[in-house]
């Protein structure tokens, strides 16, 4: 199986990567810069196939694509994204406005290339890696909340337009998982998985053809209640800051 997965030279997408490669598929991943991969990691793997630009560059998001499948690829995972610093009271608007743009754009970019490739042959499978962080607003990451509600919600609509097409739409909402991204918060995370065990949920999910995934099921019924109370409710629990985001 051929399997390309966007931001894997870290975190998430490089615990899948991993698991993928163990099992002998062919592997794509793309990242801003590959130096964030072990020393000797590409050299490691004949497998392995490693390419450097921004989810958001479209034409060498393409050219990458079509090297590294030749007709043949079977899943892409749009897994890259990025966060700001979680503050209950400013909001940094330039980096806002990056992060809506890597995390929405760059999905779709995704998306659109494996679809390219899915499309006239009427099979394969797209992953969007979303988080919990999108069932509800966040006060305290505005723009990170409203990126990954995009990316649930665009998921749950490629499921439905592309199910008649042949292809399979997984979106994933994971909670707090431990790495690089994560580690930069300065408060409790509750429910952490480890970067290992939150990757096998994720595949295991995305083995099963799962339409949406989300875990672990402690976050799962939290998020879901906050979700569904009335959002007045909501706004007032949030409000008490009962917790510091900020870090200081």
């Amino acid at each position: 199986m051929k399997v390309f997965i966007t931001g894997g030279t870290t975190g998430i997408g490089f615990g899948l990567c991993e698991l993928y490669l163990k099992e002998g598929h062919q592997v794509g991943i793309c990242g801003r810069s590959l130096d964030k991969l072990p020393q000797g990691y590409i050299e490691k793997f004949p497998n392995l196939k490693c390419y450097e630009f921004d989810v958001l560059d479209k034409e060498s998001f393409k050219q990458a694509i079509a090297d590294f499948s030749k007709g043949e690829l079977d899943l892409i995972i749009a897994n890259a994204g990025i966060s700001g610093r979680k503050d209950a009271t400013l909001v940094d608007f330039q980096k806002a406005g990056e992060i809506l743009n890597t995390n929405i754009n760059g999905v779709l970019n995704t998306i659109e290339v494996g679809l390219m490739e899915f499309l006239p042959k009427k099979k394969g499978q797209v992953v969007l890696i979303a988080s919990v962080a999108g069932l509800v607003g966040l006060p305290w990451a505005p723009a990170y909340s409203a990126s990954k509600a995009a990316v649930l919600k665009l998921g749950e609509s490629f499921t439905i337009s592309l199910k008649n097409k042949g292809i399979l739409v997984t979106t994933i909402a994971s909670g707090f998982i431990d790495t690089p991204l994560t580690r930069k918060n300065k408060y409790k995370m509750p429910f952490l998985l480890t970067l290992e065990d939150g990757a096998k949920k994720i595949k295991k999910a995305i083995d099963n053809k799962e339409v949406l995934y989300v875990f672990p099921w402690p976050m799962k019924i939290l998020m879901y209640f906050l979700d569904r109370m009335p959002r007045c409710m909501y706004r007032f629990i949030m409000g008490l800051n009962l917790v510091d985001y900020s870090g200081k």
